[in-house]
């Protein structure tokens, strides 16, 4: 099985190139699939910074290359955009997708501990494997120059991976996140079954719960939430982080827009800031 990736697909875009790549995740049992995109490139022995991009529920590789617009913002910052998939495919464990907010495409970016779901560790698999691929096989990524942001679950999956990984990751930040997973339907089912019934292993993937504990943050946290995402009282719960963070003094913008919603409409209409505020970081000019 081959764990070098091999490129899939490929299309030029401002001018540099979205590419996919396929390769056998030991990490994970399975072959996965991810996406770079490429800046242009000023010069053969250029290395260009990462910021990783972690979907939310039900997406896969594709959903942000496609739908997002970032890679505008990223051609003209130099920055490379790196976006794996959002859980193992192709394993057949039993009720893997009897639903769309647990198993295959809801990973929670977790490293499960319950026997049936021993595979789900995509928390390795993101930390861990991934940068280790990227650093062997791409001379023109510079792995040690990263930053990571998301959406929904992958916002809950950049916030958690960032406050319990300050030493590898520059920045962090976040579209409509679920910051509070331990108190939403969505955390309290994926965490239940992954992880048990131990609610002090859940609290170790819990944003919330998190920044208390790893509060020697310096980077400001960048959040966007749209005030008309139906998820936003139930699930998503940005208050109690601002709470936290307020808390034990963790630099939080938290941004709410009237009118805008969950979707990818939202995203697109805020990335290029985003993007901005990982360059800044990345100490991209």
């Amino acid at each position: 099985m081959e764990t070098k990736p091999t490129e899939i697909g490929s299309s030029k875009m401002f001018g540099g190139y979205n590419r996919r790549y396929k390769h056998f995740s030991p990490t994970l049992g399975c072959s996965m699939t991810f996406h770079i995109y490429f800046p242009p490139s000023p010069s053969p022995s250029h290395k260009f910074p990462v910021l990783y991009w972690l979907s939310g529920l039900t997406c896969s590789d594709e959903n942000f290359i496609i739908k997002s617009g970032a890679q505008r913002a990223a051609s003209a910052a130099g920055v490379a955009l790196i976006a794996p998939d959002t859980s193992p495919r192709g394993l057949n464990v039993e009720g893997e997708a009897d639903s769309w907010d647990f198993g295959v495409g809801a990973g929670f970016y977790l490293n499960a501990t319950q026997e049936k779901w021993k595979n789900w560790r995509m928390y390795d698999y993101v930390v861990k494997e991934l940068p280790n691929l990227l650093q062997e096989n791409f001379p023109q990524l510079d792995t040690s120059r990263a930053s990571i942001f998301g959406h929904s679950m992958g916002g809950h999956g950049a916030l958690t991976i960032y406050l319990k990984n300050l030493d590898k990751y520059k920045s962090v930040s976040a579209f409509s996140p679920i910051v509070n997973p331990i108190n939403c339907p969505w955390g309290q089912k994926a965490f239940s079954n992954y992880l048990g019934s131990n609610k002090a292993d859940w609290e170790e993937y819990d944003a919330t719960s998190l920044v208390a504990k790893f509060h020697d943050v310096s980077a400001t946290i960048l959040i966007d939430q749209g005030e008309d995402d139906k998820f936003l009282h139930d699930q998503l719960l940005p208050h109690k982080f601002e709470e936290a963070c307020r808390a034990v003094n963790a630099p939080l913008l938290l941004q709410l827009h009237p009118g805008y919603d969950h979707s990818y409409f939202f995203i697109a209409t805020f990335i290029d800031d985003h993007i901005r505020h990982h360059a800044q970081a990345l100490n991209l000019p």
